[in-house]
């Protein structure tokens, strides 16, 4: 194929996904190929990430230049994910684009991962300027752009929602991912007992209602008084009420006029549901990202990766080091100054 646009390789290595993403830079997706870590057991061991990241990043290239019928020739721009996310982890999608951009002579550009799955929501979802909801495994976090920045209104201070999900899931046996099997049992049911809600200020606290969840399970009561649909019920419920009114106080301090749900989590019909009424209530539009750009993937990474390499240019190499810390609201977002 002969491209006539700038084209744009972005790598995404956050986590359990390897994530390479082709778009030109008018917005166009020419593929979004992913490879996904599944533990056999437990949460995520990055060593393990790695070691599958560097056993398949040569084959997700390649089947991402194959869809997108281009060469390594035709690629004008190479965006890797430079931060937050697993050491171990972050450091092979760097030490990819380093090696395909010397090789090759293409600029880079390093991402951070969060500001990337505002900026991919943005381009999908035609919004323009929206608070934003990020849920996901890594993270949670309601940001607004002000003061030429995503500035973090709240947050959780211990576990992000989809970790908590996911812990659960595995504290009652449900293979990975967790999260729509929680999701399908929390629909059956209708009986809600309670569960610590902790809400302090503008920030979320999920580890206390992971600890009461569990207890409820291992509890003389279990499968008496009520069972496993009942306690994702309870879970899902209360989580979701938490992540509702941080998101709407946040609305109301911002008055912005759209509202973003993205990440992983995002999937999730019933937060959906709670976040799309609370719009309603404050008249903002609501937008969920796709499910296929709502995760983890290598097209958010391209793509903010453009935004920022039209304003700035290119890294030096010396400035690829990744930051597994790094927060969005230490970054300033000069495409929207």
């Amino acid at each position: 194929m002969k491209f006539n646009k700038n084209i744009c390789l972005g790598i995404e290595s956050t986590a359990h996904t390897f994530g390479i993403g082709i778009i030109d830079f008018n917005g166009n997706v020419y593929s979004n190929i992913n490879n996904i870590f599944i533990p056999e057991s437990g949460g995520l061991h990055p060593y393990q990430v790695r070691e599958q990241h560097l056993n398949n990043f040569m084959r997700v290239i390649n089947q991402a230049l194959l869809e997108a019928r281009c060469s390594i020739n035709d690629i004008d721009l190479i965006t890797f994910s430079q931060s937050p996310g697993l050491g171990p982890v972050l450091k092979i999608g760097a030490l990819v684009a380093r090696m395909m951009s010397q090789i090759n002579k293409i600029p880079i550009v390093g991402v951070n991962h969060c500001v990337a799955h505002v900026e991919i929501g943005r381009l999908m979802c035609k919004i323009n300027d929206p608070l934003t909801l990020y849920v996901s495994g890594g993270n949670t976090i309601v940001s607004a752009f002000e003061s030429n920045r995503y500035q973090i209104f709240g947050e959780t201070l211990d576990l992000p929602i989809g970790n908590l999900i996911d812990s659960f899931a595995r504290l009652v046996g449900l293979a990975h991912p967790g999260g729509p099997k929680i999701e399908n049992l929390a629909h059956q049911s209708e009986k809600y007992i309670p569960l610590p809600y902790i809400v302090k200020g503008m920030d979320l606290s999920f580890s206390g209602l992971f600890t009461a969840a569990r207890r409820l399970v291992k509890s003389k009561d279990y499968k008496k008084k009520y069972d496993l649909k009942d306690i994702a019920f309870s879970l899902q419920e209360t989580a979701f009420a938490m992540l509702t009114e941080v998101t709407e106080r946040a609305l109301a301090h911002t008055d912005k006029s759209e509202v973003l749900l993205t990440g992983g989590v995002a999937a999730n019909k019933r937060l959906q549901e709670m976040i799309r009424y609370i719009s309603q209530e404050h008249d903002a539009r609501f937008e969920v990202v796709p499910l296929k750009f709502a995760g983890d993937n290598g097209v958010m990474i391209a793509w903010t990766g453009i935004l920022k390499y039209k304003e700035e240019g290119g890294n030096d190499v010396s400035d690829t080091y990744v930051k597994p810390k790094e927060r969005m609201d230490e970054i300033s977002i000069p495409w929207r100054s």
